[in-house]
């Protein structure tokens, strides 16, 4: 059983919710200063982040576990590899969703209710899932993974607040959309030639390696533009927040320059090194912000 949960963690690449969740509690934490802090709230941002991300990242190495046997990149997975069975993913997978919409009914018990994530799990799940088809009819994927991270900072807001004041979690859950969708067609670079030949649909595949650098590095830029108007959305935001952005936009051209289109052999440590700190580093810094605001 240790193992299995070991290789099952390990398949979803537990490790990597780093990525959304921080984008997750800096929403809550700036919708909190509007609200009164509810532990449940707290444990079903946590709860609902990790088990929708679990659903989908499973349901991804389900739907593309042939893809990965062929690809010489991801054929040592555990799917292709016969280290996890189908059906084990696939009960791993419903425990996961079911989990996600489970958790979204503490809201609805906190007090005062809130109905909304109850409500909305159901379109949220779906979406989040069916980012793992798009490669197979659009080379707008990458933007489709974009749009599922982003919903993490607008549903916890949600979560805390409801659906009012939308302001800030839309131009913080714009600025995860370019971030994701940019690093995503950066890491996709590595499977350009394997996509093309595979009739998978990819931004890498379809205008190649060298402009596929450079649209990231502009989706990049637009998160940083959105990161400054967060800053002026945001009444709890102030100096220290925007001192803090100039690491945070030197990470990003850190991130660009180490990758070549004649040399990604770095992919990874701008995958998951650079975007690691960028996300706890945002998260580190509007809490320091807010304590001393």
């Amino acid at each position: 059983m240790l193992r299995r949960t070991r290789l099952l963690l390990e398949l979803v690449r537990f490790s990597h919710t780093v990525f959304a969740l921080p984008f997750a509690l800096l929403s809550a934490a700036l919708a909190w200063r509007d609200e009164p802090f509810r532990w449940e709230d707290l444990v079903g941002i946590l709860l609902c982040m990790v088990f929708a991300r679990t659903a989908a990242m499973a349901f991804n190495r389900l739907t593309d576990r042939h893809i990965d046997a062929l690809n010489p990149r991801t054929a040592g997975r555990h799917l292709p590899a016969g280290t996890l069975s189908v059906t084990t993913v696939v009960a791993f997978t419903l425990f996961a969703a079911a989990g996600f919409v489970a958790s979204t009914w503490l809201f609805d018990l906190r007090t005062p209710p809130n109905p909304w994530p109850l409500y909305l799990s159901g379109p949220v799940l779906l979406y989040v899932l069916g980012y793992s088809l798009t490669k197979r009819f659009t080379s707008l994927a990458h933007f489709w993974l974009g749009g599922a991270l982003m919903l993490a900072p607008v549903a916890a807001w949600i979560a805390v607040k409801g659906p009012t004041e939308m302001l800030p979690p839309v131009l913080l859950g714009g600025a995860v959309f370019f971030w994701v969708s940019g690093f995503d067609i950066l890491y996709a670079c590595q499977d350009a030639e394997f996509d093309a030949k595979a009739g998978l649909h990819s931004v890498p595949a379809r205008f190649g390696v060298p402009t596929s650098l450079r649209l990231a590095a502009a989706c990049h830029a637009v998160m940083f533009v959105l990161l400054v108007g967060l800053g002026f959305a945001s009444p709890h935001l102030g100096s220290v927040y925007f001192a803090g952005l100039c690491p945070i936009g030197a990470l990003l051209v850190y991130e660009h320059r180490i990758v070549r289109p004649d040399d990604l052999s770095r992919v990874n440590r701008a995958f998951f090194q650079v975007n690691g700190v960028i996300s706890l580093g945002l998260l580190v810094l509007v809490l320091v912000q807010l304590a001393v605001k």
